[in-house]
């Protein structure tokens, strides 16, 4: 970890101190094109909701033309590893160790010259699901225990078609190193949607699992079937089994005396139920993951199940969850069902960003890019939730007040300019330049080559 790192986690008695030491640093983590990026940020916290690129070069905090906007995302450098031990560091110390880790599309049907596209999972108007040909980003972001929508990004990763399991695992073993490198001293909890392969997850962090280094918990679709261990029965002959009765979660005359209960009440999600059974284990097949073994492993752990009475809002009582936590170890029931509820924040940060920072608005080319493009969006987040506690409310006639400190990410955003103007910017003025003779004439431009979109595997 840099000295630069280090010293943003000292603690700093002013918000404002602590939002512009943040600023600092993130600028020293820009390698190349630097003030165009940092300011490209800016523009992006200071202007409308999901402005396209020429309009953001219009704001006053981006002070070059509106060339460099472009410039700066094409040519432009941003060292990666240092943007993830900064956000690391800049983490709320008081929010619980509980980490979401969740994919989100980025649309690019049309643009044949882009390459890396697959096809995606997509939620389009009027919330119908389909598939369309874009690129998937793979965001870590801890979450916060109180009723709100905020949450701290610390990671994202572009994701290639069909291997978002194995770049989730990937991530879990860095982001744990990472935090462990910066002082914390919990044992980490990564909580995932059920789109991820809660086996293979368990086999490529068998060994974090085993020394409890990590806890990882999985939704498992309501109809599936886990095996115990297998136990010789009286007078039975032949060699020895696998896989024992079976554990459907449709058939509760399957399921027989859980190994853990609790029960709560709790004011959003009224009466809450939660029971576990351990020593579970999924039936494998030599495929994907564990394709060429000539034994396939038996990865045990515990299957949760979560019921509440109502959803916030007084909608009705939802079916239950079912989760799978990988390990040895046993789960700490208060924990699990509480992350895995405020799981859903991570998809308020993706709709938030999309729609008011214009995540997804730039019609970039390259993957390349768009990558740099999240990772302004990435410190753009950070920087409204320090500037939480010391943003003035801005708030429409329609809107009801909310405590200082309690604002939510569009209303901080609402102050942002004035903040700017105390913590300053790092980054160098503009300097006078002359326009060029642009392109000779009779020259003839190259057409960029067109990729195919790549197509998952059954």
């Amino acid at each position: 970890m840099t000295r630069a790192v280090r010293a943003c986690q000292e603690e700093d008695a002013s918000a404002l101190g602590r939002l512009a030491r943040f600023r600092e640093l993130l600028y020293g983590c820009l390698v190349k094109r630097a003030d165009a990026l940092f300011e490209l940020g800016d523009a992006v916290l200071t202007a409308g909701p999901g402005r396209p690129l020429p309009y953001l070069s219009l704001e006053p905090a981006f002070r070059r033309g509106h060339g460099m906007v472009y410039q700066g995302l094409a040519e432009g450098r941003i060292g990666e590893e240092a943007v993830r031990d900064l956000l690391v560091a800049a983490r709320p110390r008081d929010w619980p160790p509980v980490f979401a880790i969740d994919a989100s599309t980025w649309p690019r049907p049309e643009a044949e010259t882009s390459p890396g596209r697959a096809f995606q999972h997509h939620t389009g108007p009027h919330g119908k699901d389909g598939a369309v040909a874009g690129w998937s980003f793979q965001v870590l972001a801890q979450l916060n225990f109180d009723p709100d929508s905020w949450t701290a990004p610390h990671d994202q990763v572009l994701v290639p078609a069909g291997h978002g399991t194995s770049e989730a695992a990937e991530q879990v073993k860095a982001h744990a190193a990472r935090l462990a490198a910066a002082g914390e001293t919990r044992v980490p909890l990564y909580v995932l949607d059920a789109g991820y392969g809660e086996a293979e997850l368990a086999w490529e962090l068998r060994q974090e699992l085993a020394a409890g280094q990590v806890q990882v918990l999985v939704r498992v679709r309501s109809d599936r079937v886990l095996y115990r261990d297998w136990h010789r029965q009286p007078g039975q002959r032949g060699p020895d089994g696998t896989h024992g009765t079976p554990f459907a979660c449709k058939k509760p005359a399957t399921w027989g005396p859980p190994d853990q209960e609790l029960a709560v009440a709790d004011g959003r999600y009224g009466q809450v139920h939660v029971t576990a059974w351990a020593g579970l284990h999924p039936k494998l097949k030599a495929r994907h993951a564990f394709a060429g073994f000539t034994t396939l492993p038996v990865l045990k752990g515990t299957l949760i199940r979560i019921k509440v009475t109502r959803l916030p809002g007084g909608k009705a009582s939802p079916d239950p969850i079912w989760l799978f936590y990988p390990g040895p170890s046993h789960p700490d029931l208060d924990l699990c069902w509480r992350a895995y509820l405020h799981r859903y924040d991570i998809e308020h940060t993706y709709r938030f960003a999309k729609h008011a920072l214009g995540w997804v608005t730039p019609a970039v080319r390259t993957p390349a890019q768009a990558t740099r493009w999240t990772w302004l969006i990435l410190a753009a987040l950070t920087q409204l939730r320090l500037a939480r506690a010391i943003a003035e409310d801005h708030r429409l006639p329609w809107e009801k007040p909310r405590a200082p400190g309690r604002l939510t990410p569009g209303r901080v955003r609402r102050d942002f300019p004035r903040l700017l103007t105390l913590t300053g910017t790092p980054a160098k003025a503009p300097g006078f330049t002359i326009a060029g003779p642009g392109r000779p004439k009779g020259r003839k431009s190259t057409p960029a080559p067109r990729y195919p979109i790549t197509k998952k595997a059954a």
